[in-house]
């Protein structure tokens, strides 16, 4: 599978987007220090002429503790009621290298930010640590990250070297200091966070409209969506276009709206962009002009019912309620929209059919926000972690579980859920051999996957769902799954295909800034992103437009100017290279 969230990734995920650290903090290192565990590299080769075996099993129990924040599992199929702690891969992780994962404490993904800040304040670290970038450039500078070079290049699978090195070593340049590889970056297809526009079909067919191609027709398709009973159940129960409490968020938010007024304020994740003007200089998205147009506009549309005039006290599990239930007919989104949450839409509803459109702009199709290196997270350890290497082996594992002779196991009713096991690394162009493979193959009509190695499982997965879905066929799964599976990822008129079109047509902006966050940005980004969202909420809830002139203002001077010449100066040595 592939990673929602730059996120569910995120990212892409975006996401993605389930968030876990596997830990055993500093106070609490004697379950892993104390375990009898496998020698580090360097004390095997002294005793032993055997090279590291990326998946050696070690001889006695190693035990990693875990804190995890957590979304749903993703498949329906998946059992009823299933914990973290029963999901599947745990017990071959256990079978297979003899690692145990042990949960220190559980939250939904929503509350999993403010725990783990408590947990960094208070210096309870993990072992294994999932980052994002700001705790990635915090831990680094207080010192508390391993050097993973060793453990790296002695136990990394062939596989994750390949991964690794499919950017040039790029990402893995990015994240080492002085020759140390201090993480393993999570890095996909950066057009993986290209915004499209879901739409249902039904309702544009029962009010006999046209998918949309500009900003002026979106309106007025919107506007039908709210006033003209597009689902035919005679009450006045719809609005037109999702949005949760979060303007720029991993899911369900509003950036692809803003790329189609020509406004880049944000790539997902509150941080501001950065686009390049016309003297070669790089400027904040957040505060251009264009995005003042694009808020008066949503300003109108809340006063006229196309926004839920409640968006701003609903969070993302309100808004997949809302799209579940069928009260909602258009929402800005990645490629993986199908996969979920518009397949929960799809079983509830057997009438729903929803298309997947290029972003409408002001005069034609828009052109979406790009990143120029699509990484939101990495995995880093802990520097007084006694086995290292255990991380880099849970990353192979994962790799591994993908090949053919697993197919039969790693199923969701099995109790598999992959968006809770972490660290995990996929395939940098996993979703394009995905599209590739399965549309060969459907294309040559055959009735099984040829490829045979570590994508196997997810290119046979969407090839049976695309197959079922194309029959008709549920007998393995519902079409809500089937179709989302195949709507996502192989549909050359679906998610990915349609992005795709977008990335070969040239229809994107790129975020040009992709360094780690500046000084500043990670002293005040917190304070910015809280200003942002309180500024654009009031002026769409129906606030004056002079608040975002205000907004501007107030940003420049609480610290966004230092981090526009902090970004600036990133960037002339970067174009210097």
């Amino acid at each position: 599978m592939i990673m929602k969230k730059i996120n569910p990734w995120k990212m892409i995920l975006l996401v993605t987007m389930s968030l876990s650290l596997f830990t055993a903090c500093s106070s609490q290192g004697k379950d892993s220090a104390n375990s009898a565990a496998e020698p580090s590299s360097k004390e095997e080769k002294k005793s032993s002429d055997a090279p590291p075996e990326p998946l050696g099993k070690y001889p006695e129990t190693v035990t990693v503790t875990e804190v995890l924040g957590y979304n749903p599992p993703e498949d329906p199929r998946t059992p009823k009621g299933i914990t973290p702690e029963q999901n599947a891969y745990l017990k071959d992780l256990k079978d297979m290298l003899n690692i145990e994962v042990k949960y220190k404490w559980t939250v939904p993904s929503s509350q999993f930010e403010q725990k783990f800040s408590l947990a960094m304040a208070s210096a309870d670290l993990p072992d294994i640590m999932e980052l994002d970038q700001k705790n990635f450039e915090k831990l680094k500078k207080q010192g508390m990250l391993a050097d993973l070079t060793a453990a790296y290049n002695d136990y990394a699978s062939p596989e994750l070297k390949k991964y690794m090195d499919s950017d040039g070593g790029f990402a893995m340049k990015t994240f080492s200091e002085d020759g140390k590889l201090l993480a393993i970056p999570a890095f996909e297809d950066p057009f993986l966070s290209t915004q499209l526009l879901w739409l249902r079909k039904d309702w544009l067919d029962n009010l006999k409209l046209q998918p949309p191609k500009t900003m002026d027709e979106l309106d007025k398709v919107a506007e039908a969506f709210v006033k003209n009973d597009p689902d035919q159940n005679g009450k006045n129960d719809t609005y037109g276009v999702s949005l949760q409490k979060n303007l720029f968020f991993w899911a369900y938010d509003l950036r692809g709206f803003f790329n189609g007024f020509g406004a880049y304020p944000s790539i997902g994740d509150n941080q501001s962009a950065w686009i390049k003007d016309s003297s070669g200089k790089l400027v904040p998205g957040l505060i251009q002009p264009e995005v003042k147009t694009a808020l008066a506009k949503l300003q109108t549309w809340y006063q006229n019912g196309i926004l839920d005039k409640e968006f701003a006290l609903k969070d993302e599990n309100k808004a997949v309620e809302d799209i579940t239930a069928g009260k909602v007919g258009i929402v800005y989104g990645e490629w993986w929209y199908p996969n979920y949450p518009l397949n929960l839409n799809v079983d509830k509803d057997p009438k729903a059919e929803w298309i997947a459109v290029q972003i409408p702009g002001l005069d034609g199709p828009g052109k979406s926000l790009v990143p120029k290196i699509r990484s939101g997270k990495v995995f880093a350890v802990n520097k007084n972690m006694k086995n290292p290497e255990a991380a880099i082996k849970m990353i192979n594992f994962y790799i591994e579980k993908g090949k053919k002779k697993y197919i039969d196991q790693n199923k969701a009713e099995n109790g598999y859920v992959y968006n809770w096991f972490n660290p995990r690394i996929y395939n940098p162009a996993q979703i394009d051999t995905i599209y590739t493979e399965v549309n060969k193959a459907l294309d040559a009509k055959q009735t099984e996957i040829t490829l045979d190695d570590e994508n196997y499982k997810n290119v046979a997965d969407v090839f049976k769902a695309a197959k079922d879905y194309l029959a008709g066929n549920t007998a393995n799964a519902s079409k809500g799954v089937n179709w989302g599976q195949y709507f996502s990822r192989a549909a050359k008129d679906g998610g990915w295909g349609t992005t795709r079109q977008i990335k070969e047509s040239g229809a994107f902006v790129n975020n040009e800034f992709f360094g780690l966050p500046t000084e500043t940005q990670v002293e005040k980004g917190a304070q910015l992103d809280k200003l942002m969202q309180e500024s654009f909420t009031k002026i769409i809830m129906g606030g004056s437009l002079d608040e975002f002139d205000k907004f501007v203002q107030s940003w420049k001077s609480l610290g966004g100017d230092q981090i526009t010449q902090e970004v600036n100066d990133w960037y002339s040595k970067e174009a210097a290279k």
